[in-house]
């Protein structure tokens, strides 16, 4: 599992990669809340894998919890636990996640979707690493290393009211944004030529691609990202009767996909002033979007963005924000 799982096993090249691998190599070790950002398909899980068999707890527990897909009224007892007749169907006690995962790692996937009335007693064992079973009353103690994952803008969440701003600040400790197959295109080659090694491999094939159907493949942008170039290549060998796959073999949204012309930045969309104004501009508008969001709390604003507060301080100055 650790051979499977490190870093040294995920596909990549690009320079956003490469500081995606950075990142990862300098928190394994810690015992620091990670947060995975990115859109559904681009690897999240295989990175919170990474991180886990990459730390002083590769030989504990990794656990999954997908808090997406199990009913609100469920999800409680899949976490925590519960007692013998804590409610109906409860025949026999049962551990949580966090009992199961104890001394590891547990990976929350789409914790965005964690129900309101849930997240202060997930605050509770993040900070205080102990929690009761549903229907019991004895306190329980664990050492678990939460990793997080979302394709949502949680900072949005907590500002309309559906994510609490204190479990936000306590999960997005180490943020880790996952960049979609769109923007690391040098990727994909890479990432065609490994699924079609494992399957011709997994289905006892040897099945190539033409030249024209692997530049289709290249130019595609993928909104699936990764999973869906996976599963593509895996149907496209499974149905494959030749040797070749050609252009004339692949889905119709790939065979009709054409990549949007380029915009010219540079004489249209750039103030006068030119690229270093732009920029500050942006800055300005996330600091006053942060300071909204934290209601003026520039601790918390600070760490919304990833600067120090000495550093939120300064810009607050430069650019004559008010409070």
């Amino acid at each position: 599992l650790k051979e499977k799982y490190s870093l040294q096993n995920v596909i990549g090249e690009s320079d956003k990669m490469q500081v995606v691998f950075e990142t990862v190599h300098q928190i394994a070790r810690t015992k620091a809340s990670v947060l995975l950002l990115g859109e559904s398909g681009t690897g999240k899980e295989l990175i919170a894998k990474s991180i886990h068999y990459l730390s002083d707890r590769n030989n504990k527990p990794f656990i999954k919890v997908n808090c997406s897909a199990i009913p609100e009224g469920l999800i409680e007892s899949e976490l925590f636990g519960h007692e013998k007749g804590a409610f109906t169907g409860a025949v026999s006690s049962r551990k949580g996640k966090f009992e199961l995962a104890n001394g590891g790692t547990l990976f929350l996937d789409e914790i965005g979707d964690l129900p309101l009335s849930l997240q202060p007693k997930l605050l509770r064992v993040l900070q205080e690493m102990e929690f009761e079973r549903v229907g019991g009353d004895k306190t329980i103690k664990v050492d678990v290393r939460v990793i997080s994952a979302t394709n949502k803008k949680l900072d949005l969440l907590v500002s309309e009211g559906k994510f609490r701003e204190d479990l936000y600040f306590r999960i997005n400790v180490i943020p880790i944004y996952i960049p979609p197959l769109r923007e690391r295109e040098g990727d994909i080659p890479l990432l065609i030529d490994f699924f079609m090694n494992k399957f011709n491999k997994l289905y006892n094939k040897e099945v190539t691609l033409s030249e024209s159907a692997f530049n289709l493949l290249k130019a595609y942008n993928w909104p699936g990202n990764v999973r869906e170039l996976e599963h593509t290549i895996e149907r496209l060998i499974l149905i494959s009767k030749d040797k070749i796959i050609k252009k004339e073999n692949l889905p119709i949204q790939i065979k009709n996909f054409k990549k949007s012309p380029i915009k010219n930045y540079i004489t249209t969309d750039l103030p006068p002033e030119g690229l270093p104004t732009l920029f500050e501009k942006i800055e300005k508008e996330e600091i006053i979007k942060a300071l909204d969001i934290t209601k003026g709390n520039k601790k918390r604003a600070s760490k919304l963005l990833g600067l120090t507060e000495r550093q939120i301080n300064y810009k607050i100055k430069k650019y004559g924000i008010e409070r």
